[in-house]
C-alpha cells in the first residue's frame, strides 16, 4: 500500500467511526489540519474540536492519581508520566532529582519517561539510581527511547540504557524522533534497528515497543504504514497533544484516531511545548494539561522539576472531568489565531527540539546493503 493510499484509508476509517470514539467525534478528519479537504476552507474552532477523538473512559482515580489502560498491552499506568528530560537538567542536583522521583512514585505516578540521549545520559543515570533504591523499580512502568536506526547502533544504545537504568528489563522501548520519511524505512530495513529491538525482546530485555516523533503527523502515519507492511504492531506511539495542535498539522486529528483503532497506546507529550505555548497568553498550564487528558491518551508525559509543577500535575489528574463540547470549542477558539502558523509549536516548525538533527551520528551509519548499492563517494 502506497503512503498516499494508506493515509486515505486511515482517514476513511476514521470517518466511518473509530473504536472507542463517538461517531460525531470521529467524523470530518482534516488533512494537515489547517483546512477541510472537502472544501479547502479553513476549519472553525468547532470543526477542529469535532475532528478530535475523545477519551471515552476518564480512567480510575486512586488517591491523587488517575490510571488508564495502555492500549491493548493489558497494562494499567498512571495518566501522568514523569518526563525524563527535566529530571536530568543541571538546575536539579542528583539528590534533588532522586527525591523528586521518589515522591512522584509515592504519590501515585507509575509511568517513568526517559531517553538514551537526554542530558548526555544523566537522565537515565539519575532515574536508574532512584529506581534501584527501596523497591521503587517494582512500582514503576519504565520507558526509554533510542535514536539508532541501524541494528548495531540500536543494540549499543539499548545496552547503555539498561546499564544506566540499573535494570535487566525495560517495560517499553521506543524508536525516538521519527521525524523524517526515511526514518521508518531505516528502522524496518534489513540490518535496521527493529532487528536489535526484537532480539532484545526475545532475550527478555524489554516488554513492549513503540515510537515517538513531533514533527509532522504524516510521518507518523507512514511509520504505521511501514509497520503494517511488515506485519508489525506497535504497542505505543508518542506524539504532541496540545491546545495548538488541532489548528496546525494535527497529530490529534490525524494520528490519534488511527492509533485508537489499532489498539495502540497513545503517549501525549508537548502539552505545554516546554512552556512555549504559555507565552502565547491564550491559555493556562492547567488548561493545557486538562485538554490533553480529554483525548484518548493512556499517559500525558509532562516535565516535573519543582514543587509547583508536581503539585499542578497531581491536581489536574485528581480533579479531571471530561470537557463538554462547548468548553472544548471555546478553548480552541482562544488558541486558533495564535496556533495557525505553528509559531508556538517550535518542535514542528524548527529544529530547536530535534536532537538527532544536531547529532546525526546518534542515528548510526548506513547498513551494509545500502553501502553496497550506494554510488562511491556519496553518503
Amino acid at each position: 500500500m502506497e503512503r498516499r493510499t494508506f493515509i486515505k484509508t486511515a482517514l476513511a476509517g476514521m470517518g466511518a467511526g473509530v473504536a472507542g470514539l463517538d461517531g460525531a467525534q470521529a467524523a470530518a478528519p482534516t488533512l494537515a489540519s489547517e483546512t477541510l479537504p472537502s472544501t479547502g476552507q479553513p476549519q472553525t474552532a468547532a470543526q477542529a474540536a469535532a475532528a478530535l477523538p475523545r477519551a471515552t473512559d476518564p480512567g480510575e482515580l486512586r488517591g491523587e492519581m488517575l490510571y488508564r489502560k495502555l492500549g491493548t498491552t493489558g497494562e494499567t499506568v498512571s495518566a501522568i508520566g514523569l518526563g525524563g528530560s527535566h529530571i536530568g537538567k543541571p538546575k536539579l542536583t542528583e539528590a534533588e532529582s532522586i527525591k523528586m522521583m521518589h515522591e512522584a512514585i509515592d504519590r501515585g505516578i507509575t509511568f517513568m519517561d526517559n531517553s538514551w540521549d537526554y542530558n548526555e545520559g544523566q537522565s537515565e543515570l539519575r532515574m536508574g539510581k532512584a529506581l534501584s533504591e527501596a523497591g521503587y523499580r517494582q512500582k514503576a512502568f519504565l520507558m526509554t527511547k533510542i535514536d539508532g536506526r541501524t541494528k548495531e547502533s540500536a543494540a549499543n544504545q539499548l545496552e547503555d540504557s539498561l546499564k544506566r537504568l540499573k535494570t535487566d528489563r525495560i517495560d517499553l522501548v521506543q524508536f525516538h524522533e521519527i521525524l523524517r520519511f526515511d526514518d521508518p524505512d531505516r528502522v524496518f530495513a534489513e540490518g535496521g534497528a527493529l532487528e536489535a529491538v526484537m532480539e532484545a525482546k526475545k532475550a527478555g530485555k524489554l516488554r513492549f515497543i513503540g515510537f515517538t516523533g513531533h514533527k509532522d503527523p504524516r510521518v507518523h502515519l507512514y511509520m504505521l504504514e511501514v509497520a503494517q507492511k511488515h506485519g508489525f504492531h506497535f504497542d505505543a506511539v508518542q506524539m504532541p497533544i496540545n491546545v495548538m495542535d488541532a489548528h496546525f498539522r494535527s497529530f490529534g486529528q490525524l494520528v490519534a484516531p488511527v492509533a485508537v483503532q489499532a489498539g495502540i497506546g497513545i503517549l501525549a507529550m508537548k502539552s505545554l511545548g516546554d512552556a512555549v505555548i504559555l507565552k502565547s497568553g491564550t491559555v493556562t498550564a492547567v488548561e493545557c494539561l486538562t485538554f490533553s487528558l480529554n483525548l484518548p491518551v493512556s499517559v500525558l508525559i509532562t516535565g516535573i522539576d519543582d514543587r509547583r509543577s508536581m503539585d499542578q500535575a497531581f491536581a489536574v489528574a485528581k480533579t479531571f472531568k471530561p470537557m463538554a463540547e462547548p468548553e472544548m470549542t471555546a478553548l480552541l477558539s482562544r488558541t486558533q489565531d495564535a496556533a495557525a502558523q505553528g509559531k508556538y509549536e517550535l518542535f514542528k516548525t524548527t529544529a530547536f527540539f530535534d536532537t538527532t538533527a544536531k547529532h546525526p551520528d546518534f542515528l548510526g551509519g548506513q547498513t551494509t546493503p545500502v553501502l553496497d548499492l550506494a554510488p562511491a563517494g556519496n553518503g
